[in-house]
């Protein structure tokens, strides 16, 4: 591409990116980042505001640079190109501050950004796939990068979207938090999803990642298949899996193919896989896994799920907000099971269950797993979540918080 080419389609997005809404403001620390010496690289499922985010950014920012690399103008857009683009900027201003949207695009980008940042540039850059932390930021660009993942709306986001007050928690606002928490629970937090009301929205937004991000990426054949093994990792998301139980009912010749399928949809953001804790990390890779979706309504869309699973949709949004949280998790089982086990540098230092309701016929299960896990794993520190209960358990020497989940979500934690 020539440079009148390249400015003519920088001059029109930035006249559009300046133009665009903030949207609500996420929970990012934005002067850490700005401050930070290394590339910023924000990550994330497709739609969930990673464009709205640079724009939030961009208005923290003196003086910037601007290319957004989803855009049909530039789809021969080269590696050699990218230095008539820096005399484009700089015949712009003479601003060190670039912001680089959907850069994944463009093979080779790494290089790029690695020599303009030892050059001295700060660069904020995004992409929507787990894979710009991974292999290309791995060999290219060591030491070079700081990450920021991005997800839907987190409670707090989806309770600033609907305009809620909680700086003070009277019987009026927490009767309205009560409420938006019934609708985060259902709705999820897809910023677009919750503007229209409009699930179609999510179904194009999933079939977008299948088509665009893995199948033609990755270029895989049988896409009946791989779409079917997707479709049952949704439909069954909080519950155990092992990849023998899928090779036979979906025909698979071999787990490898099934363990690469599950792998491109972690890297899309659209499932994670939940490890059981063990310190032998040959060990974790023995046991089943368990799966979580990266948003309720786009699962329930996905799935056709029409039944009410508030127990799954409940442990899935705690999972989600302890991924936000940037937690080391895994779960915990042996005699009894414990959802969620956070790790810091070999240390567990909190367990976590989940329960939508701690009644008469669960409320003894649900506490020997916590206390289980506590004696095993050597944690003072047990929590149950619970839709809506607050109280404190002494048993058998140990101290174990129940919160409702909108507290804990809030940070809210009374103990």
């Amino acid at each position: 591409m020539n440079l009148v080419q390249i400015e003519e389609v920088l001059n029109d997005q930035r006249e559009n990116f300046s133009g665009k809404s903030a949207g609500i403001t996420r929970d990012v620390r934005f002067e850490k980042y700005l401050k930070h010496p290394r590339i910023v690289v924000i990550s994330g499922v497709r739609r969930a505001g990673k464009s709205t985010l640079l724009k939030q950014f961009s208005e923290r920012i003196e003086n910037f640079h601007f290319a957004n690399f989803d855009d049909e103008r530039l789809i021969d857009f080269s590696l050699d190109d990218f230095q008539t683009m820096m005399l484009a900027f700089h015949k712009r201003s003479s601003s060190k501050n670039i912001i680089l949207d959907e850069i994944q695009n463009i093979d080779g980008w790494e290089r790029f950004v690695r020599r303009i940042h030892d050059e001295g540039y700060k660069i904020i850059l995004t992409g929507s796939n787990a894979k710009l932390l991974s292999s290309e930021l791995g060999t290219h660009l060591t030491g070079r990068y700081v990450k920021l993942e991005l997800f839907p709306f987190s409670f707090k986001e989806f309770l600033k979207f609907k305009g809620a007050d909680t700086n003070q928690i009277t019987t009026k606002t927490k009767a309205e938090i009560l409420t938006h928490f019934d609708n985060y629970l259902r709705d999820g937090g897809f910023p677009e999803y919750l503007i229209y009301d409009d699930p179609e929205f999510l179904k194009r937004t999933y079939d977008d990642i299948l088509y665009r991000d893995i199948i033609t990426k990755h270029g895989i054949r049988n896409v009946k298949q791989f779409k079917q093994l997707s479709h049952y990792l949704f439909s069954n998301f909080t519950k155990d899996l092992s990849y023998n139980s899928l090779k036979t009912p979906l025909g698979f010749s071999n787990i490898t193919t099934i363990t690469n399928y599950i792998h491109y949809l972690e890297e899309s953001y659209l499932l994670f896989e939940l490890f059981s804790f063990d310190y032998s990390i040959k060990k974790q890779r023995v046991h089943p896994r368990k799966i979580y979706a990266i948003d309720n309504k786009l699962r329930n869309v996905v799935s056709f799920s029409f039944s009410k699973e508030y127990g799954n949709n409940l442990e899935n949004i705690v999972f989600l907000e302890l991924k936000r949280r940037g937690r080391d998790i895994y779960y915990y089982r042996k005699k009894g099971e414990c959802d969620f086990v956070i790790q810091n540098r070999g240390v567990v230092t909190k367990l976590v269950q989940v329960t939508f309701v701690l009644s008469d016929e669960n409320r003894q299960r649900e506490i020997d797993g916590v206390v289980e896990a506590m004696n095993n794993l050597n944690c003072e520190t047990g929590i149950i979540i619970t839709v809506s209960q607050d109280e404190i358990i002494h048993f058998k020497g140990k101290k174990i918080t129940v919160v409702s989940a909108w507290r804990w979500l809030l940070d809210r934690i009374i103990e």
